[in-house]
């Protein structure tokens, strides 16, 4: 670290959370500072601009109170860094990794730039082994594995935030790593009440033990919001690769980052380019989501689910447009389930796992578990074309065979995709499921070998009828 400087009466203009400032000393770009009013108090921030006269100033708290004459800037001649120990689970931090949970300071072992570790690619390991997270949809059709990225796409007003809740307080590994598995739970430009709610759950579950919760609140500056997500990953790198975790987290909602980054952009002067989004925003949002992953030589596992809300449900808006071309994969919310009160919402032909045959499978989970889920979505798939028939010719034009596909699907909706709180384990979800195609024709299992149907169908049929 190099020494501390101090510069007093450079100010000349304060804009929002903006601060200019004349250029009088040697400073770097993303420099950690401490601005000062003439009230004493010391505000974090860092310097986002910079040429060879002048200076800029993202101040990460609210600047009301500051004046251009009584502001003094101390530059700590450092980026900014965050320190870390293991007692971080079961702690409550701010945007900017400050405990505010009433207890003590961390015991910080090991200070790490926020930006994240410099990663060689060829050094990356290829994302396997599955994590369960009690919710029958996406253990069984959208598998999550460990060191995947894996976004929810949401909807203003849908269930999002509570089914990240319930994942944070139900995800577990299903080997001898169990016990190596910790959360780090990030709430991004989030209201108070939603923040408190957060921290309740998670404490009345037991699940806070294992989890670094941060909590960034709207009332916060932009700024902050904009390092949220980078205090967190740190973090969760930390636990990860330093102290061998296996390490799931969880970002909601980055759409409040992107509008913030949307917003410093604006402040910044910067051309926009769609939706008013600055043309870096797919480099920017990499930096967060390529945080994941598995690194050879070290054993732990970082891996990302992060929410976000879809404007007017638009699915191409760059931001869930973005983050489709860097992630590997999405689980979609449907507003028309979450009107007829199915939770989870989850709509499941369009929400896709990329690394899910990479982490299932004998030796992963179950061996008919890939066919399973293949049966299941062509099912499904086959009876949502019904049900678009059944609106135009009506119930009595369908042959027998699409009446049964028509069955199966509401059973689908009714009892697979709908399961409330309640935490499925993965051999749960696939007795449902082999129970919902004992229902359906045996020679309409394309995707099951005759010993899977004779094994797991045929007894199902014959309890029924027995």
């Amino acid at each position: 670290m190099q020494a501390e400087l101090t510069l007093a009466g450079a100010a000349t203009r304060i804009d929002g959370p903006l601060l200019f400032l004349r250029r009088q000393l040697d400073v770097g770009l993303n420099e950690s500072v401490e601005v000062i009013g003439s009230d004493g108090r010391p505000r974090l921030g860092r310097i986002a601009a910079l040429d060879e006269d002048f200076m800029t100033v993202e101040v990460l708290e609210s600047t009301q109170g500051l004046n251009l004459a009584g502001t003094r800037v101390r530059f700590h001649g450092e980026p900014l860094h965050f320190s870390l120990g293991p007692d971080i689970l079961g702690r409550v931090f701010d945007g900017v990794g400050r405990v505010i949970d009433g207890g003590p300071p961390i015991a910080a072992h090991q200070r790490l730039r926020i930006e994240g570790l410099t990663v060689n690619p060829a050094r990356r390991a290829m994302p396997r082994d599955f994590i369960e997270t009690g919710i029958s949809t996406i253990d069984i059709m959208n598998s999550l594995v460990r060191g995947q990225k894996l976004p929810v796409f949401s909807g203003g007003g849908l269930s999002h935030d509570r089914l990240a809740i319930q994942i944070a307080q139900q995800a577990r590994l299903r080997d001898s790593a169990a016990g190596n598995f910790s959360i780090v739970f990030a709430g991004i430009g989030i209201p108070h009440d939603t923040a408190e709610s957060f921290r309740l759950a998670m404490e009345q579950s037991g699940a806070l033990a294992r989890t670094a919760l941060f909590l960034n609140l709207a009332s916060d500056s932009s700024v902050q919001r904009l390092l949220t997500p980078r205090f967190a990953l740190t973090a969760a790198e930390y636990l990860a690769f330093e102290l061998g975790q296996h390490v799931l987290v969880i970002l909601t909602d980055l759409t409040n980052y992107c509008e913030a980054l949307r917003e410093v952009s604006a402040s910044h002067g910067e051309i926009p380019s769609r939706k008013g989004y600055p043309g870096y925003m797919y480099s920017d949002l990499a930096t967060l989501y390529e945080r994941a992953g598995c690194i050879q030589g070290r054993t732990g596992t970082l891996t990302q689910m992060a929410t976000l809300t879809m404007p007017s449900d638009d699915i191409s808006h760059p931001i869930p447009d973005l983050s489709g071309y860097i992630t590997e994969g999405q689980v979609v919310l449907d507003r028309e389930l979450h009107r007829r009160a199915v939770y989870p919402p989850i709509k499941v032909l369009p929400s896709l796992s990329r690394l899910m045959k990479d982490g299932t499978g004998k030796g992963y989970t179950h061996a008919d578990h890939p066919d399973l889920a293949n049966q299941l979505y062509a099912a499904y798939a086959r009876a949502t074309q019904v049900r678009v028939l059944a609106s135009v010719v009506g119930s009595e034009g369908l042959t027998e065979v699409d009446r049964l596909y028509l069955r199966f699907g509401e059973g689908f909706e009714a009892e697979f995709i709908q399961q409330g709180n309640e935490r499925r384990t993965l051999e749960q979800s696939m007795e449902l499921g082999w129970r919902l195609l004992a229902g359906l024709p045996r020679t309409e299992l394309h995707r099951l070998s005759d010993a899977q149907i004779t094994q797991h169908i045929e007894p199902l049929r014959e309890a029924a009828n027995a």
